[in-house]
């Protein structure tokens, strides 16, 4: 990782249409990874965007019957209200029409024309408007593009190509010599079987419709839309622009994408850089696909549903928690709204839920709604050391888990404390002990340890949970914002202040009833 910042960033998405889940599984997974990094200290840089040119958003326009830039401006405001509404806290949204993008895209093509890097010549081929890409026969499934189930175009036409076919060995090299440039390892063996066969140099223009950005040294052609999106990356943090801030941004520390969109990104984009002599970005990760019924979502199959359905239901929380935890993130998992009602009420509404309340209960019932103070190591009993240990060893791996960029395993260390904590109130019961006077102390040492529970579990969920972890931290009676602290020095067992004044409340997460149970 960089040490001077933490850059990653999402695919930008097509708006062709709103949001689905597919979408929402990679920019909520962005959020969690940027907001752990920001309560490790990090200056982090979180960018997403809208990918608005190509002919698949002009034949969605002209189904509209408006221009591409004006079904642009109506859609792209959808997108943004659901990652408000999943309170993904993004740094900057990029679009592709923008002027900050255009001039400098229209520059990276003029210093690779300049360089020899592009020519021009003629292209046949299979084309998916759906994917904007050209396809082999064998990438077809009985005739038809798998992923839209439609037959490609048949297009023929004069074209600039950039000299990919150079890069396939400098590709190879870097992924053999340094495999973090590409995980996971089973996509990184695809692409690099793929680029043992060899490339082909890369159509990178279109003559058959206007709505791109034009090659500068030739109007006439618009600049493919892949190329004009990867460059978001780099023309969203400076890119012949803000030098200055390109230099401290660039490269990017992760690049998460869809295994879909995979190839692009870890050879074309690469390549390209490579090309510039630019730096390469640190790690493409390629995520797998969610599914419904064994299909993965899209609008064109109607699998693709919105984000909406489920919020009204199990909130940003709940949503958020249940696709980073449920689905191990780089492979394909199955969604399913069952699965979502048992997640949702076995994790947050039972486990950690439950704890909260009855911690917060016990406190406000037997120490008059006062935190006590925090016990001496003496005071310490097996049974407490043990609460400490398994919290400290669960951040620790969580730590790992997002080095190694796992939501998932995050999400289950994080899990290991919340058990932990459940176990303990069974074992020393709170309860028993307040029908002692003389275990009194015993009593405040109990239930102080679960309180600094809470207020660890806290700042270990705020980025998946950050709504409930917001308001325990309120009902703890602690002051300033979760994300104004830092894990190395707030990660600590006995910072919970002595005196605070602790409130009950409604739950975090109310239990959810399967209706169709």
């Amino acid at each position: 990782m960089s040490e001077q910042i933490y850059y990653l960033t999402t695919p930008i998405y097509y708006i062709n249409d709103v949001p689905h889940l597919g979408h929402a599984y990679t920019t909520v997974a962005g959020d969690f990874l940027t907001r752990f990094r920001r309560l490790q200290g990090r200056d982090v840089h979180f960018l997403t965007g809208t990918d608005e040119h190509g002919q698949k958003v002009l034949r969605s326009a002209e189904a509209k019957g408006i221009a591409p830039k004006a079904w642009a401006d109506q859609i792209v405001p959808r997108w943004k209200e659901v990652w408000d509404a999943l309170d993904v806290a993004y740094d900057d949204f990029v679009r592709t029409t923008e002027e900050r993008h255009e001039g400098p895209v229209q520059a990276f093509m003029s210093a690779l024309h300049e360089r020899d890097e592009i020519y021009q010549g003629t292209y046949e081929g299979l084309y998916c408007v759906g994917c904007e890409e050209f396809k082999q026969p064998d990438d077809l499934v009985d005739g038809k593009c798998p992923l839209h189930g439609t037959e490609p175009e048949v297009v023929k036409e004069e074209n600039y190509f950039f000299r990919l076919s150079k890069y396939a060995q400098p590709l190879i090299d870097l992924y053999e010599s340094e495999p973090s440039r590409l995980l996971p390892e089973a996509r990184r063996n695809e692409v690099l079987g793929k680029l043992r066969q060899g490339l082909d140099d890369l159509s990178i223009s279109r003559v058959s419709f206007d709505w791109g950005i034009p090659i500068p040294w030739d109007s006439k052609h618009v600049i493919y839309v892949w190329i004009d999106a990867l460059l978001n990356y780099i023309t969203a943090v400076g890119y012949d622009s803000e030098e200055e801030t390109f230099e401290r941004i660039w490269p990017a520390s992760v690049q998460l994408v869809g295994k879909d969109i995979l190839w692009f990104h870890a050879v074309i984009w690469p390549a390209m850089l490579m090309a510039l002599e630019l730096p390469l970005p640190e790690t493409i990760f390629a995520h797998g696909f969610l599914q419904v019924g064994g299909e993965k979502m899209s609008k064109s199959k109607l699998t693709g549903i919105s984000p909406h359905d489920l919020l009204d239901t199990f909130g940003s929380d709940g949503f958020r928690y249940y696709f980073m935890r449920e689905i191990s993130f780089g492979q394909d998992g199955n969604f399913s709204w069952e699965s979502v009602v048992a997640r949702y009420n076995s994790d947050l509404a039972n486990d950690f839920g439950n704890l909260a309340s009855r911690v917060l209960s016990m406190i406000s019932k037997y120490l008059e709604g006062e935190i006590p103070s925090p016990p001496s190591e003496d005071e310490l009993h097996p049974g407490d050391r043990e609460l400490h240990d398994v919290q400290r060893k669960a951040l620790e791996e969580m730590i790992d888990a997002v080095d190694a960029i796992s939501p998932t395993e995050a999400l289950k260390a994080a899990w290991a404390s919340v058990r932990r904590a459940n176990a303990y109130v069974e074992e020393v019961t709170p309860w028993a002990l307040a029908k002692d006077e003389a275990q009194r102390r015993r009593l405040e040492v109990v239930l102080y340890n679960l309180a600094d529970a809470l207020r660890l579990l806290s700042l270990m969920t705020w980025p998946i949970v950050p709504k409930a972890a917001t308001e325990l931290w309120r009902r703890l009676g602690l002051e300033g914002q979760i994300q104004e602290r830092e894990l190395a020095t707030d990660g600590r067992w006995g910072l919970l202040p002595a005196g605070a004044r602790v409130e009950t409340g409604a739950p975090l997460w109310p239990r959810i009833e399967d209706e169709t149970s």
